[in-house]
């Protein structure tokens, strides 16, 4: 058999059906962004008016200044005429500083309300939504994305009225100062209209081409650093590279293809102008030569003409960028229209523990329709015990945690504490109160203190020195470089899995939940700190309803009651000492533990 090089392969994202380019309706949804900001958005589309005006006034001005005082040699006249241009100029430029800045300014309102929308509904979504998008993905949503929908409204938009506005009143003083000549100018018009819709097209794909590619190279960056450990553990970075490699040079094609439409675009566009230009200078010419028009009027025209198609290659560019937004704003709206998979009851209820009991009643679950992951599984813990959960690994364990914790629905059955169905509640009211310590905990950038603290935000730092005294691990946070100031790093890289542990346990400890999750927690744990843990952990664990999920059985040694999963079923349960005295599934597991 031949042996293929190793390669790692990075899926292009779907493909929805192609949209319009300026779909209305997702302008619509654009505009709708600018509602809560409605004020400055009007004050910005006065000043843009104004602006607008101001331009063509401006090439008026001097028109009439040459063709005037200039061409009457009148020098006071012309002193007068361009003092009052100067004073035009000045207002002209202070209405432009003023629309930049609420451009600027609307641009960063809807970018930093974009981005919540997108961050809120991230968190809400379920943990299935999770395993399908790549993090990279999420990240250029909420980076590269925003950005260009930024640069839309505040750019494409405002400096697109302006250039259109400008050669709207042109057009205006141009048809009331040579009506023959602006004919010549509106049969050519129609000309630029198809050239734009000609190109509209080719650009929109690209930028969606290019967007595309673009989350393709920020997900394998993402993975690439997760999994660093992993890369280098294999010796696999030149594998990595020639995936990265391939990416961007992908990400670099898809540039060149936007690129090479606007290289055709935009001097096409200005060569029209230009060309549009030196037929007005032929016609213009020979109705001056025939003495059809004076010499000063068709001078200020040509004025006018020039405010009238100096704006074609702004608007080439503007029409890219708006291009570019709209392929952004669609990839943007596909995440916020992402359904939930399931959401809480809409009549959903607060739950109140008194007690802390538990029930699984004949709960069945897939993760995938077609591949049962838990079948029939029914127990019920009693308040105040410790249920330890066991078993090989794919068994199901770590799903039951999840489902009492209502990180996913159960397919059928039901889920209860203290007699209430987790599908009437709410899931916030429920993990309120409970704590959650898995095998991989995550731990924020900053200190150990304010890592413990998120269990409790209201907590003082006595209350957090008090729950790792009452854990017995006070001495080892006290034993890091700065004790409890110690900064973890990115996701607790400065520390060791068993000191991530720890402060995840100190965490819990400082929550003080009624149900408490314990998902492989000890496993990160070397057998002296797992020892000094175990009575503290017996006082963690003392009062609450607790479940904890473990291969090592000497974690579970004091549950009082022992579920054994096979299969995605309960195959048997009881105390510790029951089982192992008795042929079985645990049997066989604590004769392997012995034996490893």
């Amino acid at each position: 058999m031949s042996r293929r090089p190793f390669r790692i392969v990075r899926p292009r994202e779907p493909r929805e059906a192609p949209r319009q380019p300026l779909n209305t309706a997702l302008l619509g949804r654009m505009w709708r962004l600018t509602i809560p900001y409605a004020r400055q958005r009007n004050v910005l589309f006065v000043l843009t008016f104004v602006r607008a005006m101001q331009l063509p006034l401006l090439a008026w001005t001097v028109g009439k200044i040459l063709s005037g005082p200039i061409a009457a040699r009148d020098p006071r006249g012309a002193l007068w005429g361009v003092a009052g241009f100067a004073g035009l100029l000045l207002i002209t430029e202070l209405c432009f500083a003023a629309r930049i800045r609420y451009a600027l300014q609307l641009g960063e309102d809807i970018v930093q309300d974009l981005r919540r929308q997108v961050h809120h509904h991230v968190l809400s979504m379920p943990m299935s939504f999770f395993s399908k998008m790549p993090l990279g993905r999420l990240l250029s949503r909420a980076t590269s994305d925003v950005e260009t929908i930024r640069l839309g409204i505040q750019d494409a938009v405002f400096i697109g009225v302006v250039q259109v506005g400008s050669m709207m009143v042109a057009a205006v003083m141009m048809l009331w100062q040579d009506p023959v000549l602006f004919a010549v100018v509106a049969v050519l018009l129609p000309v630029l209209w198809f050239l734009i819709r000609y190109f509209h097209g080719r650009l929109f794909e690209a930028h969606t081409a290019m967007h595309e590619s673009f989350s393709r190279v920020t997900a394998t960056l993402a993975e690439t650093v997760g999994g660093v450990r992993a890369i280098q553990g294999f010796g696999r970075e030149k594998a990595a590279e020639e995936a990265f490699r391939e990416l961007i040079h992908d990400h670099a094609r898809f540039n060149l293809q936007v690129a090479e439409q606007n290289a055709v675009f935009a001097p096409v566009a200005e060569l029209n102008g230009q060309l549009f230009l030196a037929l007005l200078v032929v016609v213009g010419g020979y109705r001056a030569l025939t003495g059809q028009t004076d010499l000063g009027p068709l001078v200020h025209f040509f004025f006018l003409a020039g405010i009238f198609f100096n704006p074609i290659p702004v608007l080439a560019a503007q029409y890219n960028q708006a291009l570019a937004a709209m392929a952004g704003a669609e990839r943007v709206f596909r995440l916020l229209d992402t359904p939930r998979e399931w959401e809480d009851a809409p009549n959903a209820r607060l739950l109140q523990v008194a007690e802390g009991k538990v029930e699984l009643r004949h709960v069945n679950f897939a993760y995938d329709p077609h591949v049962p992951v838990l079948s029939d599984v029914s127990f019920v813990a009693e308040p105040g015990q410790t249920v330890a959960i066991v078993g090989q690994t794919g068994g199901g364990k770590s799903t039951i945690l999840a489902l009492i914790a209502k990180l996913y629905l159960p397919t059928s059955g039901q889920v209860l504490v203290d007699g209430q169905d987790l599908a009437d509640v709410t899931r916030q009211s429920l993990r309120r109160q409970m704590g959650l310590v898995q095998q991989t905990n995550f731990l924020w950038t900053g200190t150990v203190l304010q890592n413990i603290r998120y269990g409790k935000p209201e907590a003082t730092d006595q209350d957090i020195l008090n729950a790792a005294e009452a854990l017995g691990v006070r001495d080892l946070i006290e034993a890091l470089p700065q004790g409890f100031a110690t900064q973890v790093g990115e996701r607790g890289a400065s520390l060791s899995l068993g000191q991530r542990q720890i402060v995840c346990f100190a965490r819990a400890m400082l929550a003080d939940p009624k149900i408490l999750l314990l998902d492989e927690a000890t496993s990160a744990i070397d057998t002296v700190t797992e020892a000094r843990l175990q009575a503290a952990l017996r006082k963690l664990l003392q009062g609450r309803t607790s479940f904890v999920v473990a291969h090592r059985l000497s974690t579970v040694r004091h549950a009082d009651q022992v579920l054994v999963v096979d299969g995605g079923r309960v195959v048997d349960r009881g105390t510790f000492v029951s089982l192992a005295a008795r042929p079985g599934v645990f049997s066989e597991l604590a004769q392997q533990a012995l034996q490893s």
